[in-house]
Formats: structure tokens, sequence, C-alpha cells
């Protein structure tokens, strides 16, 4: 099987709240919620790069469409990475999504393996990395 991923989708709580965050708090573009014309079908989509998209998604829902269990999550399930270009980016990125209302769990601060980055929670602890790597090229 050759990958392809192409969609991320984070199952959210409340919809509209995250939408607030990701389109007004981080400045993400967005043409907000679509499909709620179609009986569970609200989610609201963000083009990132090379084709891949973030999708929000009511938790709800994907219990409901998976068949699966509601359990308990943890953030440290998993961490979605953003990388920047620069240090100074990395500390942007985590001061605007401070000030979009993300919990800052590890300000940014000089790794052992020669990068920077720091992490933060969005309103559903999803966790993100904001990561300044000097090995990485960023387009």
């Amino acid at each position: 099987m050759e990958p392809r991923i192409n969609v991320i989708t984070l199952g959210v709580s409340d919809l509209e709240q995250s939408l607030k965050f990701y389109r007004d708090g981080l400045g993400w573009s967005t043409e907000g919620i679509v499909g709620t014309e179609f009986e569970g079908g609200a989610v609201a989509f963000f083009p990132l790069n090379k084709g891949l998209q973030l999708a929000l998604y009511p938790k709800q829902q994907i219990v409901e469409d998976a068949n699966v269990d509601e359990t308990p999550s943890s953030p440290a399930e998993f961490t979605i990475g953003h990388n920047v270009a620069s240090k100074e980016d990395v500390d942007d990125v985590i001061e605007t999504a401070e000030q979009a209302g993300a919990e800052i769990t590890d300000p940014p601060r000089d790794r052992e393996w020669g990068g920077y980055s720091g992490h933060f929670k969005d309103p559903d602890d999803h966790l993100w990395e904001v990561v300044w790597n000097p090995q990485f090229e960023i387009e």
C-alpha cells in the first residue's frame, strides 16, 4: 500500500468553538462549516500544504461513523507537527496560539538535538508541536 494521507481529521467537542480557534485565532483560511445539509455531515476544512487538509469533525459523529466507543483520551497519544523556518517563527506561532486561547504546555526552547520547539493544546486538547529544525528546508 502506498501511503496517501490527504486529510487529518480532528474530533472536536464543539465545532463552532474549534472553527473560531483555527480560523479567527490562528488565522487559517477556510470556507467555514460545510455539509450542514446532510445529517451528521457538518465539517470544517482547512487547506494546508501540498494538498493536505485539516478537518474538524464532531467527536460524536466520528463515534457513530466509525462504529467505535468513545473512550478517554490523552494529549500524548500523538502530536501534530508544525514546522517553521526560524526560531522567531516558533515564538510567533506559539504566541498567536496562546492569544487564540491555546494552553501552552511547553514554552519554546532550544532542544538537545539542535532544534527549537514548543507545544500547545487546542480547545480539545490536541497537542501541537511548533518546530524549527535546522536540517529541514521549509518551502
